[in-house]
């Protein structure tokens, strides 16, 4: 089935994964079909151990074999046109996840994998997601969020294979990454619109520790310092009374439906008795109550950028570009 030819130009390790391919496309060799030893490739053919070695983590990056600890090397997937698998590590799955994932296929190419997880918050899933799939792949995207320990978790992984989406933490500056520059966004951005704020006599930010990032907190106490404005900071809008003149900022769509039912049961008016500004832009928040103020980064550029990133193998840090789209809510 391994056929090597000192002959020609094509290093030993290309050929063989060639001809396992060739085995595969032929029917030779089927999905759950055992494949020869390292040594036995190794020896028949008068290879370095290496060399063999070479061509089977490759072929398991791409997700063709895999290897079962004791036994050797199966066929997993006839699909041998895949050239790359991609491990995608997203915090949770949400409208404007959904256009940064599906801009990143569009634009990555058809002939590489991308297989996609979550970690909810959660760092033990985290972490078994990361020790569970190390070696399998050829790229790893990880999106901490807010975890602590991030490094800890993914030093196993090799450092040039590995991409930080979102965040960046003090101790992940290392890693190339296109993220978000959430105290510059919210600071600029109500900057922007100071004189429509000042028509409210406070305002507030609903921040959950848990999901949002430090850094928004920051850029957003520093504007209303900066502007000598009120504030306060509640982690969530369920036993929150509404009081005309509050201006709300809105992380998450939970908190924005849930003022927007409260606004109704409690006959306020928005803009006129409360202001909204939610953060990550989406069709329905166009459309919403005459359409909703929001500070946006563009999901669709950092899909596309991180796929060029990946496939020209850019070792460097992008601040993805964030715009304020001001509507009814304000």
């Amino acid at each position: 089935m391994i056929k090597i030819n000192t002959k020609i130009g094509i290093p030993k390790y290309k050929q063989i994964i060639n001809s396992i391919e060739d085995a595969i496309v032929s029917n030779t060799l089927q999905k759950g079909d055992q494949l020869p030893s390292i040594n036995s490739i190794k020896e028949n053919h008068k290879l370095s151990r290496d060399t063999v070695l070479m061509a089977f983590n490759e072929l398991k990056n791409r997700g063709i074999i895999q290897s079962v600890v004791g036994k050797g090397y199966y066929v997993s997937s006839e699909n041998v046109t895949v050239s790359q698998k991609i491990f995608l590590l997203f915090d949770e799955l949400n409208y404007f996840k959904e256009d940064l994932y599906n801009s990143f296929l569009e634009h990555l190419g058809s002939n590489i994998q991308v297989d996609i997880f979550f970690h909810h918050f959660n760092e033990n899933i985290f972490r078994k997601l990361i020790y569970d799939n190390t070696g399998d792949y050829n790229y790893y995207v990880i999106m901490p969020a807010n975890l602590k320990n991030t490094y800890n978790n993914i030093q196993i992984l090799p450092k040039e294979k590995v991409y930080i989406l979102d965040q960046v933490h003090d101790d992940l500056l290392d890693y190339p990454a296109i993220y978000q520059n959430f105290e510059k966004a919210i600071f600029d951005n109500l900057n922007k619109v100071l004189h429509l704020i000042k028509k409210y006599s406070k305002l507030i930010l609903v921040f959950s520790e848990e999901k949002q990032p430090q850094s928004m907190l920051k850029g957003f106490t520093m504007f209303c310092e900066k502007n000598l404005i009120s504030y306060s900071i509640v982690n969530s809008l369920q036993n929150n009374t509404l009081k005309k003149g509050e201006l709300y900022i809105i992380p998450d769509d939970k908190s924005l439906l849930t003022i927007i039912k409260k606004m109704k049961s409690e006959a306020l008016v928005l803009s006129k008795d409360i202001g909204v500004i939610s953060y990550n832009d989406t069709l329905l928040k166009e459309i919403v109550e005459g359409g909703i103020t929001t500070i946006s980064t563009d999901f669709n550029m950092m899909g596309k950028r991180l796929a060029e990133m990946i496939i020209n193998k850019e070792q460097i840090k992008i601040e993805n570009p964030n715009n304020l789209i001001i509507r009814n809510s304000l």
